[in-house]
């Protein structure tokens, strides 16, 4: 019997059925593929948003205040989203607490040892920056009192989600009204700043939804695919999304890192990591719960969560310390090291290989 593409997307048999047949190498290939898709799809609905909001005469400090970090991370919340969906929790919160350790521990810490120093704006760090180790902070408050104080296992329901949703509004207002104000310098914005005439509303559209296609595409297949890698080595779901899957939707950020140290402004890199981190606490698990409720895995106790208030923490440090403003190298190192340890000691606990 003929399928289409939409029945072989859409049937979650189907999809399964064709997933297992893969061999591993293959299965491998379409994950790259489906982060292709991803990081793509998140850049054409990032510049089909922003030349919208320009021609409504929107200030552009503003659109990367807030839309610029939303469509950031547009990736990383269809994939826990869709994750949610199909009953894979551990997918669903690896990868927006393994984007938050990617993002600050391997892709700071890189911008750090690559361009030898690199100084932030004060306003992020004193203000955004305390929202970013808060919000992390404020998970693990949760989930420890949950897996405490409730009677089944530790479970984020749709209220904390929601929670977790209006701290966004509260976020992204408060960040809108700073950077209206001027005394926010997010340089995505800075980035639109030029005088290239814009694109057309006709092709605007097009734009924003072959972006939301792609990224919904990629989200979908990607999946289950990871799901049956994790299978079939025998790692937990939470591991292949925190290590490889954060890691590729955290493409964005770390290609914003690359283009602003081969530019010669690393600061970039700072406000572009503290906002993505906030947006996969409060956005990512906080939509991936709404949509259903997140069973904790236990590994996340003993693996997740450490290691991620272990790099933002020392993050803050690092800002204390550095009474200039400016992160040096050897902190660089220590963060890459700390997220380079987090990653090696999973597999080495988890991965069994095929006899």
């Amino acid at each position: 019997m003929e399928h289409t593409i939409w029945e072989w997307i859409g049937d979650e048999a189907l999809l399964a059925q064709v997933v297992s047949g893969l061999s591993t190498p293959l299965l491998l290939g379409v994950i790259v593929v489906c982060i292709l898709l991803l990081s793509k799809g998140a850049d054409w609905m990032v510049d089909g948003v922003v030349n919208l909001a320009q021609r409504t005469g929107v200030p552009k400090i503003v659109i990367g205040a807030t839309l610029i970090s939303l469509g950031t991370t547009a990736p990383e919340a269809f994939v826990s989203v869709m994750a949610a969906f199909m009953g894979n929790p551990g997918l669903a919160l690896g990868n927006g607490v393994g984007s938050i350790i990617a993002d600050t521990g391997l892709i700071f810490g890189l911008t750090c040892i690559l361009a030898a120093s690199v100084p932030a704006n004060k306003f992020i760090l004193n203000r955004t920056g305390w929202v970013q180790v808060g919000s992390a902070t404020l998970l693990v408050a949760i989930a420890l009192a949950l897996l405490f104080f409730s009677s089944g296992p530790p479970v984020l329901g749709r209220s904390f989600g929601i929670f977790f949703l209006i701290l966004l509004a509260i976020y992204m207002y408060a960040t809108y009204m700073w950077a209206k104000s001027g005394k926010l310098e997010l340089e995505e914005g800075d980035n639109n700043d030029n005088n290239d005439e814009l694109i057309g509303i006709f092709q605007c559209w097009v734009m924003l939804i072959g972006g939301l296609a792609l990224v919904i595409l990629g989200a979908r297949v990607l999946v289950p695919c990871a799901s049956e890698i994790a299978m079939r080595f025998g790692v937990p779901d939470d591991v292949i999304a925190a290590t490889m899957v954060a890691f590729g939707t955290s493409l964005p950020e770390l290609m914003t890192a690359i283009s602003a140290i081969k530019k010669g402004h690393p600061e970039i890199t700072v406000g572009n990591i503290v906002g993505a981190d906030v947006l996969n606490c409060l956005f990512v698990i906080g939509a991936a719960a709404t949509a259903k409720p997140l069973v904790i895995p236990e590994n996340f106790f003993f693996f997740h969560f450490p290691a991620m208030l272990i790099i933002l923490w020392s993050f803050r440090v690092f800002i204390s310390m550095n009474k200039d403003g400016v992160f040096k190298r050897w902190q660089g190192v220590y963060l890459v090291g700390v997220y380079i340890s987090y990653v090696v000691l999973q597999y080495a606990l988890n991965v069994k290989l095929p006899a």
